[in-house]
């Protein structure tokens, strides 16, 4: 070939029943993105569940990624939420190496995390090309309503609207991955913290009974809420416009105002503490409520009774799970006795819980008791609970921890909260990733985002990352490392502390 000259393009097209679509190539992989999966949730539809998508004439570009759904102001991310006119918020992309029919290829659906207030499937760091191409899968990641919009308890509509967005995205999986070359039949669910907790509510809601094979759960969120907790959290969203939590106040709120509204009460969580509890003590006003009918129990308690026992659970956490949230906090290092006091108090389980934590952490300074109580309340023991749970519902689990440090900031993160991430996607130096691993990543980076890519993608394929299952006698896991290994669930003295606590839903507090 001539110097200068460039390559053909090729645009892939598919048929779907709504219409065709026409991607591109890009990194060895067909890709698709902004696919419609259910109506525009605005007008007529603002605040309902998801409704089928209409079809379309003609052949439809799918090469940029929809809008984003509202975004709360965390990290600036409400600057990149649509404007009046952008409603295509659900919408899907997929990455596929055998755009065909017949290629019957693992699928692996992302469900972004975001504190349920935040998150969004165009993130560069949630690119698939990598994960499909040297995986030999078929990844589709998914846009679902957040914050007020997706989860707020709202008079006349259906609780848990976010849920159920992505049991929409998961139907459309279902009925249209075939002619993307995928096997409707081998659907993993995979996410991380609000989308880790996202894929433990799938897991025990009815609604998504066979919809997937398997489910991935990187550092499962631990917050659920009861239906007074929350519809008493949407009456202070609403009061802060000063209107009522109804379907006929809100409807005709600008969504960008109704995010403000939220970010200003979450703001001021700090006052409702006597009556919201652990949620205002940790600034969590959003979470899915199990309201006894699209979330009839907690995922603790759904497994438990056997509600997974026929699907494959991988679930894991990082060993420093809450000290990226602390430095974002502006604690790192800066924690004194009277706040770690205070966390113990509130977050440790049972009436001695913070006695019982220091006895088991003699050693540890105000900044590692903080951290380790905070990193177990909300994401280490939640996660090991979704697997025990799984095992006395008859189910089986396999268990990890990730203890490599990042790299980014000097190295003191530690193996922080969201690390897991660019580590599966293989998005190493782009967006978030960059600060956590460097801008230029490190062999030891690129080995272990492989062994992580092919663990998930095998255990898409066949059930089996590649250790052995967990289970109450030896508690083996997967620690991912510069030199990873198999051996009993390293965190001993945290499992000892939490193993009788049920993590029920937060509830109402009464005065």
């Amino acid at each position: 070939m001539a110097t200068g000259a460039s390559e053909p393009t090729f645009e892939p097209e598919v048929r779907t029943a709504a219409g065709a679509l026409r991607g591109r190539v890009e990194e060895g992989v067909a890709v698709f993105r902004g696919i419609p999966f259910a109506e525009p949730p605005v007008d007529a539809l603002r605040f309902a569940a998801p409704q089928p998508v209409r079809g379309w004439d003609g052949v439809r570009p799918a090469v940029s990624y929809g809008p984003p759904p509202p975004q709360a102001g965390h990290f600036g991310m409400d600057a990149l939420s649509p404007d009046a006119a952008s409603t295509d918020w659900l919408t899907v992309n997929v990455w596929t190496p055998a755009p065909d029919p017949g290629a019957g290829l693992p699928v692996m659906v992302w469900i972004p995390g975001g504190a349920y207030v935040i998150g969004m499937a165009s993130l560069p760091e949630y690119d698939g090309a990598r994960l499909a191409r040297d995986g030999g899968v078929v990844v589709v990641t998914l846009n679902y309503r957040v914050g007020i919009e997706g989860f707020a308890q709202i008079e006349g509509a259906p609780a848990n609207r976010g849920l159920l967005d992505q049991v929409a995205a998961l139907e459309w999986v279902r009925d249209t991955i075939r002619v993307f070359g995928g096997d409707p039949d081998k659907v993993t669910v995979f996410g991380q913290s609000a989308g880790a907790g996202s894929v433990a509510a799938l897991l025990a809601m009815p609604r998504a009974a066979g919809l997937f094979r398997r489910a991935i759960a990187q550092s499962v969120v631990g917050t659920f809420f009861s239906p007074e907790l929350a519809a008493d959290i949407a009456t202070a969203f609403a009061a802060e416009l000063g209107l009522r939590p109804t379907v006929s106040d809100l409807s005709t709120v600008e969504p960008n105002l109704l995010c403000a509204a939220g970010d200003a009460v979450t703001a001021k969580s700090a006052s409702f503490t006597g009556r919201w509890g652990q949620a205002a003590h940790r600034s969590i006003l959003v979470s899915p409520v199990v309201d006894g009918d699209v979330l009839p129990r907690t995922p603790w308690q759904a497994l438990a009774d056997g509600a997974a026992r026929d699907i494959d659970v991988l679930v894991g956490h990082t060993r420093d799970e809450q000290r990226l949230l602390t430095a974002l906090a502006g604690r790192l290092g800066q924690v004194t006795q009277e706040q770690a006091d205070s966390v113990l108090r509130t977050f440790a389980p049972g009436p001695d819980g913070a006695r019982r934590y220091r006895d088991a952490n003699p050693a540890a300074c105000p900044d590692a008791l903080y951290e380790l109580v905070l990193s177990d309340w909300l994401f280490r023991m939640p996660s090991l609970h979704l697997a025990t749970a799984q095992l006395t519902g008859g189910g089986g689990a396999h268990v990890y921890e990730l203890t490599w440090p990042a790299p980014g900031m000097g190295g003191v993160l530690g193996a922080c909260h969201g690390l897991d991430v660019p580590l599966v996607f293989g998005n190493l130096s782009s967006g978030q990733p960059a600060v956590l691993i460097g801008e230029s990543p490190a062999p030891a980076a690129e080995e272990l985002s492989a062994s992580i890519r092919t663990a998930w993608t095998a255990f898409a394929a066949h059930g089996d990352p590649g250790w052995p299952a967990y289970d109450a006698e030896r508690r083996l896991t997967q620690i991912f490392d510069t030199r990873s290994t198999v051996t009993a669930y390293p965190e001993e003295t945290s499992r000892l502390l939490w193993e009788d606590h049920t993590f029920p839903v937060l509830s109402l507090i009464d005065r």
